[in-house]
């Protein structure tokens, strides 16, 4: 969950980290991960007194606007990781 939030691992999981951020896939595991972080976010905007469409709307408006965020910034995101953890971004 920590990984997940952004903090820095402890060293023994240096590997692990070089994996998940370089191996087959990455862009989608920090995909999934956003998602998941970004589930209780929408359930709460939605559950906002308004109209039923406006809460909806709302949470939608949050997510997809977080994800294309992430997506558009996944290089950034995974090379300020890899630095954060002291592993040398890939070329």
């Amino acid at each position: 969950m920590r990984y997940a939030l952004g903090f820095r691992l402890p060293p023994q999981n240096r590997e692990w980290v070089r994996h998940d951020l370089t191996d087959a896939g990455w862009r989608g595991r920090i995909l999934l991960r956003h998602l998941g972080l970004m589930a209780p976010v929408c359930a709460a905007f939605a559950a906002l007194p308004a109209e039923g469409w406006a809460r909806v709307a709302v949470a939608l408006l949050v997510l997809v606007a977080s994800t294309l965020t992430v997506m558009i910034s996944a290089d950034d995101l995974r090379r300020a990781r890899l630095r954060q953890h002291g592993l040398e971004p890939p070329g």
